[in-house]
């Protein structure tokens, strides 16, 4: 899957939230422990040949749907967005990636060409790895294997938890969860309270609403001390408790 894992939505809250709320109360949570161990930057670094590493200007294209996919991508800095157009030119963002999040995995699938268009979100440094050369190397050293295999099934909950939330919550709880998503709030226990800058057209292609929505809620959310929007967009933390407050419970039979 090339980027799988649309920003629409939000992670599992409740489950997310009870690790966050650990965090708070110093417990430990198993979470992301493949990155903390192996620290993949330096150990492409030293691979012998097929690797290059890149520096990306905010706007810069990364890779552009239709390119021959003939390798993959590791985000060493910076922030990436991935995002899919149709035939009738309308665009989709599926993904924001950021540092230690590969791009273009699906090349290692056989797929011949790119499916979505990746764009540098921030100034980013980006490793391009050949295919070849990643392929060996997934098979010869296995924390890069766990790293990797970590970072699929990161992605594929992702999906499902995306899926879910398109299904149950409303507009309005989409965008904040998307905003809870850029600034990492729940992600290895860090969080940044000042995001790039992202227009209301994407958060709104990013919730499956209009821009006058976002506008409306982006207002709601300033007004009620959720968020500062004035040029810069700051994510306070009161606005995860009011999404775990609202979160809708799945019935699983007993």
């Amino acid at each position: 899957m090339e980027s799988a894992g649309a920003p629409t939505g939000f992670a599992d809250t409740r489950r997310w939230g009870d690790n966050v709320g650990a965090r708070r109360r110093g417990k430990s949570v198993v979470a992301w422990k493949a990155k903390a161990k192996f620290d993949a930057r330096a150990f492409l670094a030293r691979a012998n040949g097929g690797v290059t590493v890149s520096n990306y200007r905010r706007g810069q294209v990364v890779f552009t749907q239709g390119d021959p996919a003939d390798c993959i991508f590791f985000i060493q800095e910076g922030k990436v967005k991935v995002a899919v157009v149709s035939q009738q030119g309308k665009e989709a963002v599926i993904a924001f990636l950021e540092a230690g999040d590969f791009i273009g995995e699906g090349c290692l699938t056989g797929r011949p060409r790119r499916i979505s268009t990746a764009r540098a979100l921030l100034d980013s440094v980006i490793t391009r790895v050949d295919r070849p050369t990643m392929v060996r190397m997934l098979r010869e050293e296995p924390n890069l294997s766990e790293l990797f295999t970590a970072h699929l099934l990161a992605r594929t909950l992702r999906v499902e938890e995306d899926l879910v939330d398109q299904l149950f919550n409303s507009s309005e709880k989409r965008l904040a969860r998307a905003l809870l998503l850029l600034a990492n709030f729940g992600k290895d226990g860090r969080h940044e309270s000042v995001i790039a800058k992202v227009s209301q057209e994407t958060l709104a292609d990013m919730v499956g609403t209009t821009r006058s929505r976002v506008s409306h809620f982006m207002n709601k959310f300033r007004q009620l001390g959720y968020i500062n929007y004035n040029g810069d967009l700051e994510v306070h933390s009161s606005l995860l408790d009011a999404v775990l407050h609202e979160k809708p419970q799945i019935k699983v039979p007993k």
